[in-house]
């Protein structure tokens, strides 16, 4: 089992800037990808971000260039900086953790609780 804890959501300025965190305890595998999703009302769960302890980086086209996905590997958390934010940035945020990586027979999904992030125009 792995546990993930979200921080850093809020309410912001279009423009500004957030930071979100996502701290995971438990029983981690050795290869991993932790990254963020998000849910709009309305709307399906989507990619935001992702990174793999290989250090590859995923990101969706629409937050390119505004947002950063980084990894603390000692403290097993992962943070989203988000910059130049948008009203249609609005959304609650997920963390998730997927692993072990590769060809394996099962890989293991988890998700926090989500944490909202709300853009006023």
């Amino acid at each position: 089992q792995v546990q993930l804890l979200e921080s850093g959501g809020g309410l912001v300025q279009a423009g500004g800037s957030l930071k979100l965190s996502c701290a995971a305890s438990g029983s981690m595998h050795s290869s991993n990808s932790m990254g963020w999703y998000r849910q709009a009302p309305g709307k399906q769960r989507e990619l935001v971000a992702s990174t793999a302890t290989g250090g590859t980086t995923n990101y969706a086209d629409s937050v390119k260039g505004r947002f950063t996905i980084s990894r603390d590997n000692a403290k097993n958390t992962v943070y989203l900086q988000m910059n130049s934010l948008k009203p249609e940035d609005t959304a609650v945020y997920y963390c998730n953790y997927k692993g072990p990586l590769g060809l394996v027979v099962r890989r293991y999904d988890y998700w926090g609780q989500g944490t909202q992030v709300t853009v006023s125009s």
